[in-house]
């Protein structure tokens, strides 16, 4: 396992982070029992993972309490990171980035981990409603009591980081070091401006969702519905109108171009689809740790495996150029366009 610095910070992390939002089995299309999340959870960090990362609408909070009991006895081994803003209850303040939110967040998302103080705090996403100097002078009195060690943030765009920083700058609060961006193959937005703005501004990246929601595989073809047991397949049968969205919108064709490249390219190399797109993910340049989120014990183990491939060069440069945004140029190796990939959702997801 490799280890790097998160953003301008001495935090460090493995450059494998295990996201467990399929954690839990209370709701929606998660189908990990706590038993199996247990066993990952004690595989990642016997493989030398360190970092975890959950958030309190997880599985309605069951994902922060299966976490809190798998890591209990190894606390100490553990960057444990969760998020708050997502909707908690029916009240008008039972969500966002205010103070009131966000203390009760933290003091909910404490007791469902078991633990008195967490290393890495994000906000989830951002909040037009409330000013941004509130919320950092919020989070920092997390950090200044002992609750909290980090500061981070989630599918911020690059103005929202500015903010951030500046707003923390002014009020003599902490910063953030972190955001967690959408990036794979299907999503390389993020190069033309957010990747720029989290380089001067200070902040390391841990990116989700580097398989595309699973279509980088190969386990979807065009023309041929999804199996039913499929995590596009279980999308598609949900109830839930964004859900369906979420999957109609990966299963584009753009994107299934794009996976039958990665299929052809695991078949030249003698790897699978799915190491050919983490691998990629890993040589991207402002890369800190990228965020798998297995399902069972074996996607775990297929995940590090892959993560732990090296692509030759020309291999490197073949997958940019078939998965470049339409109209971008490329600088140093990054995707100047501000126009989102073929895979970018029109709805909000953190599949992984």
């Amino acid at each position: 396992m490799q280890y790097t610095t998160l953003g301008r910070s001495g935090l460090t992390v493995s450059r494998a982070c295990l996201g467990t939002m399929n954690f839990g089995t209370s709701g929606g299309v998660a189908a990990c029992d706590e038993t199996e999340a247990a066993r990952i959870v004690d595989a990642f960090l016997d493989a030398g993972g360190n970092i975890v990362d959950t958030a309190d609408a997880y599985t309605g909070g069951e994902s922060e309490q299966i976490v809190g009991r798998a890591v209990k006895g190894r606390r100490d081994q553990v960057v444990l990171a969760t998020k708050a803003f997502l909707p908690q209850g029916p009240g008008p303040n039972d969500r966002g980035l205010s103070r009131v939110h966000l203390t009760r967040a933290l003091e909910a998302s404490l007791r469902r981990l078991g633990t008195d103080y967490i290393d890495l705090y994000q906000c989830h996403q951002w909040d037009d409603s409330t000013p941004i100097e509130e919320t950092m002078a919020t989070l920092d009195g997390f950090v200044r009591s002992g609750k909290v060690r980090y500061l981070g943030c989630s599918n911020f765009s690059a103005a929202q980081i500015v903010e951030s920083q500046w707003a923390a700058q002014r009020t003599n609060a902490t910063p953030f070091i972190s955001l967690q961006p959408q990036y794979s193959l299907l999503a390389r937005s993020i190069e033309a401006e957010i990747l720029p703005a989290c380089r001067k501004h200070g902040l390391g990246t841990l990116v989700w969702s580097p398989l595309g929601g699973g279509v980088l595989t190969g386990r979807y073809r065009r023309g041929a519905a999804p199996d039913a047991g499929s995590r596009m397949g279980r999308l598609k049968a949900s109830a839930l109108p964004m859900a369906r969205a979420w999957a109609d919108g990966l299963l584009n064709e753009p994107n299934l171009d794009i996976a039958g490249h990665v299929v052809e390219t695991a078949a030249e190399l003698g790897t699978t689809p799915a190491a050919v797109a983490l691998a990629w993910v890993r040589h991207r340049p402002g890369v800190t740790s990228v965020i798998v989120g297995p399902r069972t014990l074996d996607q775990l183990h297929g995940n590090l495996a892959g993560l732990a491939t090296d692509l030759p060069a020309e291999t490197i440069e073949h997958l940019d150029e078939i998965s470049r945004p339409a109209g971008a140029a490329i600088v140093n190796g990054m995707n100047t366009s501000p126009v989102a990939g073929p895979g970018r959702l029109g709805v909000a997801g953190e599949g992984r």
